[in-house]
């Protein structure tokens, strides 16, 4: 009993966690009918089927719940592919740091799930003075890749 209350107590002592993701300058969101879940799965699948490869995937929910904590669900899946590292280390060294550009997918308090990203064109503008037209060229190529990923996964609500 005593245990209970305390992790009651501690549950309750937590911040409050932020609100649903919502659309912002330089980024792409969008809301689904999807659990969590399902828009993590559909996502993977879109990535690959738009010739991008997932480089990386985090997220706290899993941890946490290790550790007693009850989170939304939250994932972080990064994509890119050889040809575009290739073609944009032609053009900027610096700008690598920015790949693998990241898919988020979030839940809402409503139990669906959003999914967004920076747009490639807004990760790359810092390094348009180096990389010029042919990386704002790439970017808007990512641009097009990444609005067909997020198409595919949001697909069949």
């Amino acid at each position: 009993m005593r245990l209970a209350v305390l992790a009651l107590i501690a549950h309750l002592a937590l911040p409050a966690l932020a609100a649903d993701l919502t659309p912002r300058p330089g980024w792409a969101v969008h809301a689904t009918t999807k659990t969590h879940a399902q828009l993590v799965e559909d996502t993977r699948a879109a990535i690959t089927a738009n010739g991008l490869g997932i480089v990386t995937q985090a997220g706290p929910t899993e941890a946490a719940a290790r550790r007693g904590i009850i989170i939304p669900g939250n994932r972080v899946i990064g994509a890119f592919n050889n040809d575009f590292a290739v073609r944009v280390l032609a053009l900027s060294t610096a700008a690598m740091i920015e790949a693998p550009i990241r898919f988020y997918v979030t839940e809402n308090a409503d139990g669906y799930a959003t999914l967004g990203y920076k747009l490639p064109s807004q990760v790359f503008a810092p390094y348009l003075d180096e990389g010029g037209a042919e990386l704002a060229a790439i970017a808007a190529e990512l641009d097009s890749r990444f609005a067909a990923v997020a198409a595919q996964a949001i697909a069949s609500q």
